[in-house]
C-alpha cells in the first residue's frame, strides 16, 4: 500500500479575513435582556464528550482546557478545516452572543442560518485561552441557528472550551414518543445488533444498556460490541429531539454466544469497517492520532512493521518520530488509546510490510526471528493480532511449485509455518488477516507462478497457497481491489478498476473458488463470506482505482442482496459478507471521512 502519494496544500490566502468582521448594524444585548437570557449551547465545555456536536475532526481532551475536565480538539488536514457545529433552537427577531475560549492558530467561531447576516470571530495566533465573542439577530422567522467553532486547512490542532449562546430559548415543541419495536439479533461472542421501529419527530435515538446511556445515533439500528462472551445484556432505547428525550422503550434481553474458536470472527461485529492508520511515517494525509479514530472503524491496522533486511525475518515497529509527525502521542498515550479502542470492542493489529517493507522468510532460521520479533511487538502494545500485507517481490513461487495445494518454495512454506506458530502460540481468539493485490490471487485464476513451461512472472497467484493453508484460522481476507491491472473474471471476461463491476467479479471469486491457472482439477475453494471483505481506496489520493459512494453501494448491493449487478452476474448471495476495508483511516480523514460515512450509511 502506497505510503506517499503526494497532494496539493491549500494555502491560507486572503481567505482568512473573509468572514472575519462580523457585520455592521448588529444590535447589542442591553444588560436587561441579557438578564432574562439563557444560555442555549448544549454541552459547550464538552464536559460529556462531543454530546451535541458534531465533530468529524475532533475529540476531547483533558489538558489543556479553560474550565471543568474536558475540552474539544479538533485537527484540521490539507482539506478540511476541523470544524465542530451544533444545531440550536432560536426565536425570530431576538438578539443572540456567542461566546467561547480558544487555543490555536487560526480558530474560529461563529453562527450561520441566523436568517440576517452570517457571523464570525477568529484570531490568528492563541498560544493561552483567548475568549472570543460575536453577536447577531435572527431573521423574523428564523427559528434554528447553527453555532460551529474551525480551525484552518493544515494549520495545526487547535482546542475549544465554554462555548455559550446568550439568548432567549425557542419553541421547542414535545419530546417524541418512546421507540417501538426493539429487537435484538446477530449476538456473537462479543456483539448484538438492535433495530427498532421509527419514532415520529425523532432526530436521534439514545441507546441503554443495562440501564446505562452508551451510545447516540441518528439511525434505527445499530451494532453495540465490547460485550463479554456468554453474557445476558438488557437493552433499550430512547427517541430525541429539540424537545428533549422520551421515555425508554420496552427493554428487550440479549446473550451473547461463547468464545469462538478456530478462524472465525474473533468478536467482530456482523459488518466490520477494516482501515490501515499511518502509525510509523508521514505522507499528504497528515498524520493522525490512534484516540482520534472514529468509533466506526472495527478492525486498526497499524501501518507498518517492517523487517531489518528483506530476508533477516527481523521485524521492527517504529512510531512516527515528532520530527516527521507533528503532533504525534507518547509511548504511553498510544498504548492507552489501544486499550481504550479494545475496550470498546475494537480489534488493534500490527500490519507487516506494505509498499516499502519487502519480506522474504527464505531460511527457517528467518522463520524463526519473524515469529519471536512479531511476538514481541505484539506483546510490548498488546496488540489483537497481525495483518499480512506483503507486496513486491516478498512472495514468489520456485520453479516447478504449480500445485497450490502443496507448496514447495521455502519463502512460502517458512511463512505458512510462521503463522501458525503464532495463532498456535496466542490460542482461538488471535486475529490473522491478509491484504494481497489481485495479483497474488485472482490473477492465478490465469497463470500461477513460472508456468508449467516457465516464462511467467513468479509472483502470479503466489498467496493463494498461503491463503489456502491458513483458510481454517483466517479471520479476514481483504485483497486490495486496487492498483490492479484487468484481471479475468469467472465469466471469462477482463474487469478493470473504475466502477462496482469490478469488486463484484473480484469478489464473486473469492466466494465462488475458482480453478487455478485455468486447471478444473486444482480448484482454490471458496471462503466463508464472514472471512472476506473488500479493499478500496479512501480517496483518488490513495491508490489507482477509486470509486465513488454510489459504486461502492452498488457492489454491496450485488453481493448481499442481488440487486444493482450490472453486466456480471454473481455466482450466489452472501448477506453475511464482512464488510470493506481501506487505504487508509488517514486518506478518509483527509476526504472529509467519505468511505466511513458510505459504510455507515450502507450498515446503520
Amino acid at each position: 500500500m502506497d505510503r506517499s502519494r503526494p497532494h496539493a496544500r491549500r494555502p491560507l490566502a486572503v481567505l482568512l479575513t473573509a468572514t472575519a468582521v462580523a457585520a455592521a448594524g448588529v444590535t447589542a444585548l442591553t444588560p436587561d435582556a441579557r438578564a432574562a437570557d439563557a444560555d442555549l449551547a448544549r454541552n459547550g465545555g464538552f464536559e460529556t464528550g462531543l454530546d451535541g456536536w458534531n465533530c468529524p475532526a475532533g475529540a476531547t481532551v483533558t489538558s489543556p482546557v479553560h474550565s471543568g475536565a474536558s475540552a474539544l480538539k479538533a485537527t484540521p488536514a490539507g482539506s478540511d478545516n476541523a470544524r465542530c457545529a451544533q444545531t440550536v433552537t432560536v426565536k425570530p427577531d431576538s438578539a443572540y452572543t456567542l461566546s467561547g475560549y480558544v487555543r490555536g492558530a487560526y480558530v474560529y467561531l461563529g453562527a450561520s442560518g441566523t436568517g440576517t447576516t452570517d457571523v464570525s470571530t477568529w484570531t490568528q495566533s492563541a498560544p493561552d485561552w483567548q475568549k472570543l465573542t460575536t453577536t447577531f439577530r435572527t431573521g423574523p422567522s428564523t427559528t434554528r441557528v447553527t453555532i460551529y467553532t474551525h480551525g484552518w486547512y493544515g494549520t495545526g490542532a487547535y482546542h475549544a472550551d465554554d462555548i455559550t449562546l446568550a439568548g432567549p430559548g425557542g419553541e421547542t415543541g414535545q419530546p417524541p414518543a418512546p421507540p417501538t419495536g426493539l429487537t435484538a439479533s446477530g449476538a456473537t461472542s462479543t456483539s448484538v445488533t438492535l433495530s427498532w421501529s421509527p419514532a415520529a419527530g425523532a432526530t436521534s435515538y439514545a441507546v441503554y444498556r443495562d440501564g446505562a446511556r452508551i451510545r447516540t445515533v441518528t439511525g434505527t439500528s445499530t451494532t453495540v460490541t465490547g460485550l463479554s462472551p456468554s453474557t445476558a445484556y438488557a437493552f433499550q432505547v430512547a427517541a430525541l429531539n429539540d424537545a428533549g428525550e422520551s421515555a425508554r422503550s420496552a427493554t428487550v434481553t440479549a446473550t451473547t454466544s461463547a468464545p469462538d474458536s478456530g478462524g472465525g470472527d474473533s468478536g467482530l461485529p456482523e459488518h466490520a469497517l477494516v482501515g490501515y492508520l499511518h502509525a510509523s511515517f508521514a505522507n499528504g494525509s497528515g498524520y493522525t492520532r490512534l484516540a482520534d479514530v472514529p468509533d466506526s472503524w472495527d478492525v486498526i491496522d497499524l501501518a507498518f512493521g517492517e523487517p531489518t533486511s528483506v530476508t533477516s525475518g527481523d521485524i521492527r515497529f517504529e512510531r512516527c518520530p515528532a520530527t516527521e509527525c507533528p503532533g504525534v502521542e507518547s509511548d504511553a498515550e498510544f498504548k492507552a488509546a489501544i486499550r481504550a479502542k479494545q475496550a470498546a470492542g475494537k480489534k488493534v493489529l500490527i500490519s507487516i510490510g506494505g509498499q516499502n517493507g519487502q519480506v522474504r522468510l527464505t531460511t527457517t532460521a528467518a522463520r524463526d526471528t519473524f515469529v519471536s520479533s512479531v511476538s514481541r511487538i505484539i506483546d510490548e502494545y498488546g496488540l489483537d493480532g497481525l495483518d499480512i500485507d506483503f507486496e513486491g517481490h516478498s512472495l514468489s513461487l520456485d520453479a516447478g511449485d504449480t500445485d497450490f495445494r502443496n507448496p514447495k518454495t521455502p519463502v512460502i512454506v517458512n511463512l505458512i509455518s510462521a503463522l501458525k506458530t503464532l495463532k498456535a502460540k496466542y490460542g482461538d481468539d488471535f486475529v490473522l488477516t491478509m491484504a494481497p493485490e489481485t495479483f497474488f490471487v485472482q490473477l492465478g485464476h490465469q497463470f500461477y507462478g513460472s508456468g508449467p513451461w516457465g516464462g511467467q512472472d513468479p509472483r502470479a497467484g503466489a498467496y493463494l497457497p498461503v491463503i489456502h493453508a491458513l483458510r481454517d484460522d483466517l479471520t479476514l481476507l481483504h485483497v486490495q481491489d486496487y492498483n490492479s491491472g484487468p484481471i479475468m473474471g469467472l465469466d471469462g471476461q477482463y474487469h478493470s478498476m473504475g466502477g462496482a463491476d469490478f469488486h463484484i467479479a473480484m469478489t464473486d471469486m473469492l466466494l465462488t473458488g475458482f480453478p487455478v491457472a485455468g486447471d478444473a482439477n486444482r480448484v482454490f475453494p471458496p471462503l466463508r463470506p464472514d472471512q472476506v471483505a473488500i479493499g478500496m481506496p479512501a480517496t483518488v489520493n490513495a491508490g489507482n482505482g477509486h470509486v465513488p459512494p454510489a459504486e461502492v453501494v452498488k457492489t454491496l448491493n450485488c453481493l448481499t442482496r442481488n440487486t444493482d449487478c450490472g453486466s456480471y452476474r454473481t455466482h450466489g448471495t452472501w448477506p453475511s459478507l464482512r464488510g470493506l476495508m481501506t487505504w487508509s483511516i488517514n486518506w478518509d480523514r483527509f476526504g472529509g471521512w467519505e468511505f466511513q460515512r458510505t459504510f455507515d450509511g450502507y450498515f446503520g
